[in-house]
């Protein structure tokens, strides 16, 4: 009798045990079929979808200008190479710089030669070639000053000659980034980065454990993760 007590006390116990584990599982669905994972287990719940984000922003029928192309057509028209490549908002950066180098050439040449024409006039002896008091403020007399304005007249002709110069090398300079950077940037459209930088977001399933004083005791956390690969 005794031994019919004690085994039937030992089914209850195991039955009481299995009812709790399984009270504290958590549920996952995976393939179709119900599985059971114990609750003491960290796991990510791969059954649920997986939102991934391309970080490049580009699809698959992304256009690819060749860079060889795009560096004859900057050569042979100013901004052609960023026509080319679909880069329209470069347009005004490079125009603008154009146009600033033009105004400047166009300025400091006719100053150059303003100056440079009455610096003739004012080493020659000739009364009448006398361009030169059109630099000067109206009835300003330079009788026996003449020397001073001849060092003058010749250090602002130089100088307006060396703007004018710079100028040219100032065109020069905006026109050979134009065309570099239509080569590069033709080039770099090919370097694909979006299988190497992406973003997951999954959720994820936590095991927490907290103690007490009747012991330890678990629970659950929940929330997203997010993963950046590169």
């Amino acid at each position: 009798m005794g031994f019919w007590v004690v085994g039937l006390m030992l089914c209850v116990s195991v039955s009481a045990q299995e009812q709790q584990r399984r009270r504290h599982a958590v549920p996952v669905t995976e393939r179709g079929d119900t599985l059971w994972r114990n609750a003491d287990e960290s796991f990510m719940a791969d059954s649920v979808p997986t939102f991934k984000v391309n970080l490049d922003g580009r699809g698959t029928d992304h256009f690819q200008p060749d860079p060889i192309r795009a560096m004859w057509l900057g050569l042979v028209f100013p901004g052609g190479g960023q026509i080319y490549n679909r880069k329209y908002w470069k347009l005004p950066v490079f125009y603008g710089g154009f146009l600033g180098c033009m105004y400047a050439l166009t300025w400091n040449n006719l100053m150059l030669r303003d100056y440079s024409q009455a610096y003739l006039d004012i080493m020659d002896d000739d009364p009448g070639t006398a361009s030169y008091l059109k630099m000067l403020p109206p009835n300003y007399d330079i009788t026996g000053r003449e020397d001073r304005f001849k060092t003058i007249f010749k250090n602002r002709k130089d100088r307006y000659r060396r703007y004018r110069d710079m100028s040219v090398f100032a065109f020069i300079g905006v026109y050979a980034l134009s065309v570099v950077d239509a080569y590069v940037d033709a080039e770099l459209s090919t370097f694909d980065i979006s299988p190497s930088l992406s973003m997951e977001l999954q959720p994820a399933v936590i095991r927490t454990q907290a103690f007490g004083e009747m012991g330890g005791m678990g629970g659950n956390s929940y929330g997203i993760q997010v993963a950046l690969r590169y």
